[in-house]
């Protein structure tokens, strides 16, 4: 389910993993909640588990890297975030990231896409070089991958010119 959430959007997998680990689809919202606001995030409400757009759902980008950040620090989401094609153990499913970041982009390392109608794409992107690892967030972009890119960029070189003193 995890695989089907991060490579695939899956909402259905997501609706079913907060419901295994809250007890109840509630219960899981309000325990994103908490950690969101554990996490610093003050502008951040979570309505679901998958990112489907809701009025009453927002984030900002600020809080989006913030969360990811913590994330990464996962090491199962951390391998998710990267994989680039999973294939079933039991079965012959296979998933293919949606996230072109992983195979077009030097270093890349993950996140996750997003996309609906209202919201547009969204697309949280991170990337490691020598010990620096960054992670931009664009939102409503249509030039999603692009623009990542441009920041992660932007960002290397910084780090880069950086260490040039």
């Amino acid at each position: 389910l995890l695989y089907g959430v991060m490579l695939r959007s899956g909402n259905d997998a997501a609706t079913a993993i907060g419901i295994a680990l809250g007890g109840d689809l509630d219960t899981f919202i309000k325990k994103m909640n908490e950690k969101a606001a554990n996490l610093g995030c003050k502008n951040t409400k979570f309505i679901n588990p998958s990112g489907l757009f809701d009025k009453e759902h927002y984030t900002t980008a600020r809080e989006l890297s913030r969360i990811s950040r913590e994330a990464m620090k996962n090491e199962l989401f951390r391998e998710i975030a990267k994989t680039k094609v999973w294939r079933g153990k039991d079965s012959d499913r296979t998933f293919e990231n949606k996230n072109k970041t992983v195979t077009q982009y030097e270093g890349a390392t993950g996140i996750k896409i997003g996309y609906t109608k209202k919201s547009g794409r969204t697309l949280v992107a991170s990337a490691k070089r020598d010990e620096v690892e960054l992670i931009v967030v664009v939102l409503d972009d249509a030039n999603w991958f692009e623009d990542a890119y441009k920041l992660l960029d932007y960002g290397f070189e910084r780090v880069e010119n950086d260490k040039k003193g």
